[in-house]
């Protein structure tokens, strides 16, 4: 495992990656931080082609760009239903936002089972669970804090935060 740190626009990252790919990209102080690293692992820093990859694909879509996640191999670590649930979210189109609803109906599951995988994503902003609102289109929780969430989806031109917005 290996770890470095980005300054993102909205906060300092913490980026890990094993031989598979991208384990975790979390904001520094969100809920679930680094959860399933060691200490040792929390500070073993190094380049690696995963991370840099990574790197690449947070400099471009904070420059606004739609970088293709395709880039950067992921290897969340979850159970099976939460890596489903990531998946869906990774199905989840740039400037669109879903309800926990609309994902449990996808999965056959229930809403607060959603609500719950989508809360442990460990790859903020890369797999977009900011995409994912309440069933008014509030902005309900977010690992991360709110006000990032908020920030992302302005970023995607999601700006009308009140009510759901889809845009092509």
């Amino acid at each position: 495992m290996r770890v470095c740190d980005y300054e993102s626009p909205l906060g300092k990252m913490l980026l890990a990656a094993d031989d598979a790919g991208l384990v975790g990209a979390w904001f520094y102080g969100q809920r679930y931080f680094a959860s399933g690293l060691g200490d040792a692992e929390k500070n073993a820093e190094a380049e690696t082609p995963v991370l840099t990859a990574a790197l690449r694909w947070l400099d471009a879509y904070f420059a606004g760009d739609r970088p293709d996640v395709a880039d950067v191999p992921l290897a969340p670590r979850g159970t099976a239903f939460q890596r489903r649930v990531w998946d869906v979210l990774l199905a989840t189109p740039y400037g669109e936002t879903r309800t926990y609803g609309e994902l449990a109906t996808a999965l056959g599951s229930s809403a607060r089972a959603v609500g719950s995988a989508v809360g442990k994503n460990p790859l903020s902003v890369i797999v977009p669970c900011h995409r994912v609102v309440g069933a008014d289109g509030s902005l309900t929780g977010y690992a991360g804090g709110v006000d990032r969430k908020r920030a992302l989806l302005a970023l995607e031109g999601v700006h009308a935060l009140g009510m759901r917005q889809r845009y092509a």
